[in-house]
């Protein structure tokens, strides 16, 4: 069972900020539907085993930001998930602790309450779950769960906010993931253009956005993973980018062939300023992107049936990303909470 938690009660202690194919001669009724599809919902869902409470956002949030979960107390959750740069970090690959750096770009937090399972290969079932992979990691923040619970307990302000959030107890890992999980769930969208078109303001967006949106649910056929508010339908598709090892999920799951190269698709809210694109941060821009997905990507058994040459005039490919800028939200400065020392 979960809950839901109004957005508008989330606004006073966090940062804000259905697939259908479309024809260009469909009905006013049913591209009003499509519209209608991308409404934003109004609460976030939390689940039972983890119900919302400030106290347990506001030392979540405390947590994501604090440099003392590193090894060496210089990266936060928030390096790699900066919310100037619409959580993510801009980066190809994520870089940790080990200057080599990661084999996968960090993904963004932008309405990662609506899109479980986590990860680009979809290895974390719950949000709860993901925290200690990267803050144990040697590569990324390389701690250990008993070093971090032994440097929070030591620190009074950490155990009065651990105590406010769950009762008297001790720190530990179950408690330290479920505050994180319950903080990140408030990194929703913010309202951009095109949520104030869908809500009816005709002004709210251009002409050419407009036509772009008809061909992204349309001859693009974007909308077939890139669905709902989120613009992501949670699944994982091989579009043709990954080689050799970089499997994805098919690492999870060796003997399906479809799975092979397979990784999650993402959200394409903010999506014009979180270049580079795609797990490894191969595509430098929109325009590459769209390149990319008009070709078709490497063609071999798992790639997905929906990746095929799109044959896509120079307009269209114009229209496509003018409406693809209609989803940058207007953002403000994220308040930084004050840190227990």
């Amino acid at each position: 069972m979960r809950h839901w938690v109004s957005l508008t009660l989330l606004a006073l202690v966090l940062p804000l900020g259905m697939a259908f194919t479309l024809a260009t001669d469909e009905s006013p009724s049913v591209r009003a539907v499509i519209r209608a599809s991308y409404r934003r919902p109004t609460a976030i869902q939390f689940p039972s085993s983890n119900p919302y409470s400030e106290a347990k956002s506001t030392l979540g949030k405390m947590l994501f930001f604090d440099p003392i979960l590193s090894g060496s107390k210089t990266r936060s959750c928030a390096t790699c998930h900066n919310p100037s740069l619409s959580w993510g970090d801009g980066l190809s690959r994520a870089i940790g602790e080990d200057p080599q750096g990661l084999p996968l770009r960090a993904p963004t937090l932008i309405d990662v309450a609506f899109t479980e399972p986590l990860g680009w290969d979809g290895k974390f079932r719950t949000l709860e779950s993901v925290a200690f992979g990267p803050l144990t990691n040697p590569a990324n923040m390389n701690l250990s769960e008993a070093e971090l619970t032994a440097r929070l307990s030591a620190i009074p302000g950490y155990v009065d906010a651990f105590a406010r959030a769950f009762g008297v107890g001790a720190i530990t890992r179950a408690r330290i993931e479920a505050a994180l999980a319950t903080f990140e769930r408030g990194i929703v969208a913010g309202e951009s253009p095109f949520d104030r078109w869908v809500m009816g303001d005709e002004t709210a967006i251009s002409a050419a956005a407009k036509r772009g949106f008809d061909i992204f649910n349309g001859k693009a056929h974007c909308s077939a993973c890139h669905s709902g508010p989120s613009f992501t339908d949670g699944s994982f598709q091989d579009i043709g980018i990954g080689k050799d090892d970089d499997l994805g999920r098919g690492r999870l799951f060796p003997m399906s062939e479809k799975l092979k190269y397979a990784f999650k698709t993402p959200t394409l809210r903010d999506v014009a300023r979180r270049a580079p694109y795609m797990h490894n941060g191969s595509v430098a821009t929109l325009e590459d992107v769209i390149e990319l997905y008009d070709k078709g990507g490497i063609d071999r058994p798992s790639r997905s049936p929906l990746i095929k040459p799109l044959s896509l005039t120079a307009g269209e490919k114009s229209e496509l990303i003018a409406f693809l800028q209609t989803l940058t939200a207007s953002t403000g400065a994220t308040a930084l909470p004050m840190l227990p020392r």
